[in-house]
């Protein structure tokens, strides 16, 4: 039996977030998209909040966190590892869509003793490509997107200055040494009608010793929206996958 869901505000420095966790089990941190995302994840949570205890959070400047104006990559992980250490977890599956996959492989690189896997939806890059953005802009223009009437509320200075703050982060000399050094199962479940090219996602999978690409053939960007049994069955296997190679 599920339990119930357990809100909470945590504190980070001086900023309060709210989080959230439903499930019992192995804990899963879930990181939004965006950069720039209040709470939409719960459909996905609830898709697996039967094999593990699911902990989602509002960053700051988004829905009901504080909007104090610092909105960097290393901030958003300082203030991710307040939530994991406030939910007692001491080891868990990191999993994100969109932005949230590269926010979560950026905070299992910092914290690799606290992750046992990784699971992406529908993202996960470490490259700048103008080629990448061109494609999706213009997907954006021509096919546009079904976001399932979600209004996003949040500062607009969050996807602003993260995204300045992401591709500083990405140039650092070490990233992909790194990377090809964490040794963690890492699923990267995307769609083949998604207006984001995919071929980042692909490189990045390959990249890391234990990375898996899937792709759902059909499904845009909100998986959930559209295929859900095929999502469901994907991070299912996912969950397992970690939890038994952990």
């Amino acid at each position: 039996m599920k339990s119930e869901m357990d809100e909470r505000y945590v504190t980070s420095g001086r900023a309060r977030l709210w989080s959230t966790a439903s499930g019992r089990g192995t804990p899963l941190l879930m990181f939004n998209g965006g950069p720039g995302c209040d709470d939409y994840l719960g459909p996905v949570a609830e898709m697996i909040d039967d094999l593990c205890e699911v902990i989602r959070f509002e960053p700051r400047g988004c829905g009901r966190s504080d909007w104090d104006g610092n909105y960097d990559i290393d901030t958003l992980l300082t203030d991710a590892e307040a939530v994991r250490q406030e939910y007692g977890a001491a080891r868990c599956i990191v999993a994100g869509h969109s932005f949230g996959p590269s926010a979560a492989l950026a905070y299992a690189l910092r914290n690799p003793s606290c992750v046992m896997g990784l699971i992406g939806i529908a993202g996960g890059r470490v490259v700048n490509d103008r080629s990448w953005s061109a494609a999706y802009r213009k997907g954006l223009e021509e096919v546009g997107e079904d976001i399932g009437g979600k209004v996003f509320r949040a500062d607009p200075d969050v996807n602003a200055q993260s995204n300045l703050s992401w591709k500083e982060y990405i140039r650092r000399p070490t990233l992909f040494r790194e990377i090809a050094d964490l040794h963690i199962p890492a699923i990267f479940i995307n769609c083949d009608k998604d207006i984001r090219p995919n071929w980042p996602t692909r490189q990045l999978a390959s990249l890391i010793p234990n990375g898996r690409y899937v792709e759902i053939a059909g499904a845009a960007h909100t998986i959930w929206l559209t295929h859900a049994d095929e999502l469901r069955d994907e991070l299912r296997g996912a969950v397992r996958e970690i939890i038994l190679n952990a």
